[in-house]
């Protein structure tokens, strides 16, 4: 009986690393983007049912970049997490840094295993304070890496250049349109010759701390996306 190949472990977990890189590369990017009232996420989005950013709780918001079924079934197990710690304790006990923790769990889990692929994927979650200080901003990586955001982050696609845009042009204290306006050129600058998006384009949500009810999460209307890009 012959012998199987042997690989060595920093060499699968090096390929099967760049097999995840490359399939979050080939999607377009999303940007996450504090503002004076809450945090914004943009995603270049063109489909109207297949969302890359959705709700998961009261303060809670989600983004990802990849596999759509695979994102889409972190996103549906990360709801059913949060209501039920919410239903069985409190929902002040549902946060943005136990449901980032509990993501991390997971996609590290499956980036180890030998058995399945890793996910083709990463996330943002979010969760808005009652002030800017407040706010919390979790990227996690195909292999359950989570990293603490600051004022703004992109995953996905030419990540380094829509980055480098956002550092150049970011200020503290951005209004709604501004902050949509400056996503959106991100967004554009993924390429050597840098292009205009239209709101039909893009996916836009806020969680908006200055909304009365519980739960902050709202989608931005196509209009009030065209109303913000045409005031640059």
């Amino acid at each position: 009986m012959s012998a199987g190949f042997y690989v060595s472990p920093e060499q699968l977990m090096k390929d099967r690393a760049d097999f995840a890189r490359k399939g979050i590369a080939r999607g377009r990017s999303v940007v996450v983007v504090q503002y004076a009232d809450g945090v914004l996420f943009v995603a270049e989005n063109q489909s109207n049912a297949l969302h890359k950013i959705s709700e998961i709780y009261d303060r809670i918001g989600f983004a990802a970049v990849g596999r759509y079924n695979e994102f889409e079934n972190l996103r549906i197990a990360g709801v059913r997490l949060a209501d039920l710690r919410g239903y069985s304790y409190d929902r002040s006990d549902v946060t943005g840094r136990g449901l980032a923790n509990a993501y991390a769990q997971t996609l590290g889990t499956i980036f180890s295993s030998g058995g399945e692929k890793p996910y083709e994927v990463e996330l943002f979650v979010a969760e808005v304070g009652v002030t800017p200080e407040q706010d919390q901003i979790y990227r996690l990586t195909y292999d359950g890496s989570v990293a603490d955001v600051q004022a703004h982050a992109v995953m996905g696609g030419q990540a380094e250049s829509v980055e480098g845009y956002l550092k150049d042009h970011y200020t503290d204290g951005l209004g709604l349109d501004d902050a949509i306006l400056l996503a959106a050129k991100a967004l554009g600058h993924d390429d050597a010759a840098p292009r205009t998006l239209t709101a039909s384009q893009l996916e836009v949500a806020v969680l908006d701390r200055t909304r009365t009810q519980p739960r902050k999460f709202k989608r931005i209307s196509t209009a009030q996306i065209e109303a913000a890009l045409a005031a640059g």
